[in-house]
């Protein structure tokens, strides 16, 4: 016998079985032309191959579609690992649930098996060109050929998960029929578990005509009801424009009624603040619509700038003020908003951000954003308990309205999530109303027009906190406002720069970009999109320090980022159009030109804002606290970094809070912790440097982010564990028509930045 026969005999038999099972497959399968590898083949041609078959794999192995399974189940930050020769990708990890996913292939793989000319040899696997094969367990009717059909196009290892392993000899456990199909003989038991883990890991989706939709890429099942490039219609989209800036109320409108009191200022300067803050959170949420990333976010004034803002106000230099005192602090602050937001924008410009965002996770996002909210526990309950019987129901009503209530729908609509903030402040205005109307704060020989400094009887003093927290015909907003006022750039005056303030608005600019990194990547994923391209993101980053530069020369008092909580509203709403949007900025843009909207919200009680703040703070705790769900959140690693954070970036600041001024009767309780930047610990020879460190270390979300940040850097973990942001390609923008539809400028727009085009933002 000639050497080399037995092996021949072997391989005609086994050519003999893929023409028997080629047979048997042509009676259930479409005729599908073979795929003939190139040399030079791009990974991509085995998926468009796929994808003309009719066969698709999608990413996700979860089939749920509520929204909160859709940030535990979306496949979008993944990692390919690409084989020699003819292996196809494979999904190596799942960073979005931080666990390693088992070993799988794309739709079609090419034989490791296969010759020089691409095609496959005759000693490959046994089925033929479909590795077929039957698990023993007989089904019926169409879930019986679907069931054929996905096994007939899993790869090897996936077949050998379910079927069984390869013996010695290379031949797989299991018998062979007549027609030269391998029958595998399993226990129906261990098959049905088997099969079923395989449904959740492998899901196999056939479009109709084997088509699919034209948009390609990371596309789930959305439960938007308008996406991000939809347009329902004109009157729609002012009602869903307003819910969106009616829901995040308490973002836009709050900060005034905290700032200007500490500043010395007057009712009728809150009213014109909160005018100047409506103006530019509309015209920086258009701006940002249109040139920065793209997404359906909101732009106004945000807590990350109210920490500085408080340490800046309680300076010592400026707490003996009385002549102008509100002036001066505003131009104080505008200058140093100008210079932080002028670095944001170098960042983002200059590509900086880019390079950044490789050391920016969400084991640094989720501390550092639940820590702004942190930050003001010792305002929030402080103010609203000077008034209980407003501030009590206040709190309870928010609560039943988002929690208990939550579910109910009135026409369709989930009224008491989306407005549960303004409906309960209009209840309780009005029964603090009724308080008011019916003498519950009257006392004798008091006025609540007279400010308590001009009471002479000690009665009277005793009352008159009560009065101006409770009270709710305290504010003469309304009889000095205008009917129409236009809020204009240098309003306040010249603003004024100190290199102090400059550098804390410098850091808390970093903050700020660091909150809107993962917001960007989380509102992404929400309306079913892929994330942003590094070069999307510095563009939103340097548009956001612009847009800052435009409420330094308004005079917000705060800067100007992304609103955290749209994130939220969006999720409620199921509304993410990027017109409705805009309809919404531009109805912010014109009730600031009525000055008399102005003069009702800061006509608010302070009790009343309080509360809602309490409320405020907390979901922006817990809307850190979430972004946590991208990463482990088991993980031993991740626990003690997020831990150690927020211990620190309280326990430390609290040290250097300590440090009580020289006559701490000159500010009220809830704000000596900010005056820790004129008496801290830190002394050099620079009184401007002093100033900056013991400012920065008093506060928590900078103390967070530094540790945090540190930490997820140096301390070792896998990506999967540390749940690393990945971002899209550049060269996906060209390839992935429905990613530059989101994303990409307008080509007059892209043709102004053409740099932005060149590196595929």
């Amino acid at each position: 016998m000639e050497p080399g026969s037995t092996s021949d005999s072997v391989e005609g038999h086994k050519r003999q079985k893929g023409r028997s099972a080629r047979t048997r497959l042509g009676s259930m399968l479409p005729n599908i032309e073979p795929f003939v590898r190139k040399t030079d083949h791009n990974p991509r041609e085995l998926r468009s191959w796929a994808k003309k078959t009719g066969f698709v794999s999608t990413f996700s192995g979860e089939t749920t579609t509520s929204v909160s399974d859709k940030f535990d189940s979306a496949g979008f930050d993944i990692e390919k690992g690409r084989g020699g020769g003819g292996s196809s990708p494979k999904i190596e990890i799942d960073p979005i649930l931080g666990r390693t996913r088992p070993n799988r292939g794309s739709e079609i793989e090419a034989e490791n098996g296969s010759g020089p000319d691409g095609r496959r040899n005759d000693n490959g696997r046994n089925g033929g060109i479909l590795g077929f094969r039957d698990n023993g367990s007989v089904r019926g009717g169409e879930k019986e050929r679907r069931r054929i059909r996905d096994e007939a196009i899993l790869e090897d290892k996936v077949d050998e998960r379910l079927n069984g392993n390869v013996n010695v000899n290379g031949d797989r456990n299991g018998t062979v029929n007549g027609n030269g199909i391998e029958v595998h003989v399993a226990n129906p038991v261990e098959t049905k578990k088997e099969e079923e883990k395989v449904e959740r890991d492998e899901q196999i989706y056939m479009y109709p005509g084997g088509q699919e939709p034209a948009d390609e890429g990371w596309h789930r099942q959305s439960e938007m009801r308008f996406g991000l490039r939809d347009n329902p219609g004109f009157v729609p989209l002012i009602y869903y424009g307003l819910q969106h800036f009616l829901s995040l109320a308490g973002s836009l409108i709050f900060i005034p009624l905290i700032i200007v009191p500490a500043m010395g200022g007057t009712d009728k300067d809150t009213a014109t603040l909160i005018s100047t803050m409506l103006l530019v959170t509309g015209v920086s949420t258009i701006l940002h619509s249109y040139f920065g990333t793209r997404l359906p976010l909101v732009q106004g004034s945000s807590f990350v700038y109210l920490a500085p803002a408080l340490v800046i106000i309680n300076a010592r230099e400026y707490r003996n003020l009385t002549e102008h005192k509100f002036r001066h602090i505003m131009r104080e602050l505008q200058g140093a908003i100008i210079v932080g937001s002028i670095f944001q924008s170098i960042l983002g410009f200059t590509g900086l951000m880019s390079l950044l965002l490789r050391l920016i996770n969400p084991v640094v996002v989720a501390p550092t954003v639940a820590a702004v909210g942190l930050a003001f526990f010792s305002y929030g309950f402080s103010q609203a308990g000077s008034c209980v019987e407003i501030s009590i129901p206040q709190i309870l009503l928010v609560l039943v309205f988002t929690l208990y209530l939550r579910g109910i729908s009135v026409f369709g609509h989930r009224l008491f999530r989306i407005y549960a903030v303004p409906l309960s402040v209009m209840i309780i205005w009005i029964y603090a109303s009724f308080l008011t109307a019916g003498g519950a704060y009257d006392y004798k020989g008091c006025s609540p027009d007279i400010p308590s400094s001009n009471i002479l009887t000690y009665a009277c003093i005793k009352h008159a906190y009560t009065m101006k927290h409770c009270r709710t015909d305290v504010s003469n907003a309304w009889r000095t406002a205008a009917w129409v006022r236009i809020p204009y750039p240098l309003q306040w005056g010249i603003p004024i720069f100190h290199l102090r303030t400059s550098m804390i608005m410098i850091i808390v600019s970093l903050v700020a970009s660091v909150d809107s990194v993962g917001t960007y990547h989380t509102i992404s994923m929400l309306v079913n999109s892929r994330p942003p391209t590094p070069g999307v993101v510095s563009r939103g980053i340097a548009l956001e320090g612009f847009c800052s530069i435009l409420a330094g020369l308004w005079g917000s008092g705060t800067g100007s980022t992304t609103l955290t909580e749209n994130v939220h509203t969006i999720n409620i709403t199921k509304v993410a159009s990027r017109r409705a949007v805009e309809i919404g900025a531009a109805f912010m843009i014109l009730f600031s030109f009525v000055g008399k909207i102005g003069a009702i919200l800061a006509s608010i009680p302070l009790a009343l804002a309080a509360s809602i703040l309490c409320f405020m703070w907390a979901l922006l705790v817990a809307m850190g606290l979430s972004t946590l769900q991208y990463s482990q959140s088991a993980s031993f690693r991740n626990i003690m970094i997020v831990g150690i954070s927020l211990f620190l970036g309280l326990s430390i600041p609290a040290y250097f809070q300590q440090y009580q001024p020289e006559s701490s009767l000159i500010l009220p309780s809830y704000f000596v912790p900010y005056a820790a930047a004129s008496n801290g610990p830190a002394h050099t020879r620079s009184k401007q440097l002093d100033f900056a460190i013991n400012a920065l270390m008093s506060m928590n979300m900078v103390v967070t982010l530094l540790v945090a940040f540190v930490l997820e850097n140096t301390v070792p973990g896998s990506r999967q564990e540390r749940g690393v942001y990945i971002w899209s390609r550049a060269e996906d923008m060209a390839s992935d028509p429905s990613l530059q539809a989101n994303y990409s400028l307008s080509t007059k727009v892209s043709g102004f930045f053409g740099r932005s085009r060149s590196s595929g933002v």
